[in-house]
């Protein structure tokens, strides 16, 4: 039996479970299972492999994303540019190969959406999905600065510099933090949303709850709202096709 799996910490809410399960139901697959691996140190990813010999290709998310690639033996291109993973498959010799769907994900949801004016962004955070979002605004010839509580770069401001002429001038807000996910679902990155209007496009990673405070904020200004399950759904198929294709 084939194990595919998520690697992450606290991820009993995972999508990736029961999306591939239902796709395996979908396909009549019965060789394959999909199961999670919930550790609470990236030290501890060695013993996925030897306690699941079979296991064939893994999701990673939040917060390994950055910490596993020292533990892989290849990263494709893309992915090493990004300098996030979160799509492995293990090659018929045993080799760990990281890729990046997330940016795949996030190109194809935001695209429909963009208007001339769509000409800079403000990223709220730094981790390693936010790297694949910066590498998709590269490419979509997108402007950007990263919003941190704690700025490191030239690159970065921080949220108490966030000011409604900042907002004003960024017409896509993407957040790459997790901030409002459940069940903290009260919980919003805290900018200045007055200054947001009809011109902007709020996008937020999570997917549960559907709709965050962000989002909410975004709505009742008019603003176009994304939630992270389109950009989800298209990574994961992505994912399916390297373990499968490649």
């Amino acid at each position: 039996m084939n194990t595919l799996g998520l690697v992450g910490k606290n991820i009993s809410y995972s999508f990736s479970n029961s999306y591939f399960k239902q796709k395996f139901e979908d396909l009549k697959i019965t060789d394959t299972t999909y199961q999670n691996f919930d550790i609470q140190d990236i030290s501890e990813f060695p013993n996925i492999f030897k306690d699941h010999p079979n296991v064939k290709g893994l999701n990673v998310t939040i917060p390994y994303k950055e910490q596993v690639i020292p533990y892989l033996h290849k990263l494709n291109s893309r992915a090493k540019k990004i300098g996030a993973v979160n799509t492995i498959k293990i090659t018929k010799k045993g080799k760990l190969v990281g890729y990046n769907t997330d940016y795949y994900g996030f190109k194809k949801s935001l695209e429909p959406h963009l208007l001339s004016y769509h000409d800079k962004a403000l990223i709220l955070g730094t981790g390693g999905a936010s790297k694949a979002i910066a590498y998709a605004l590269k490419k979509l010839k997108i402007k950007f600065q990263y919003v941190s509580r704690s700025p490191k770069n030239d690159n970065t401001i921080s949220y108490e510099s966030l000011n409604n002429d900042i907002i004003d001038a960024h017409k896509i807000i993407i957040n790459c933090s997790p901030v409002g996910t459940f069940p903290n679902i009260h919980e919003c990155p805290d900018i200045p949303y007055n200054a947001i209007g009809r011109e902007h496009i709020l996008f937020d990673l999570i997917y549960n709850p559907e709709e965050t405070r962000f989002l909410k904020h975004g709505r009742e200004r008019k603003a176009t709202t994304i939630n992270g399950l389109n950009m989800l759904i298209l990574q994961a198929e992505k994912a399916w096709d390297i373990w499968n294709l490649y």
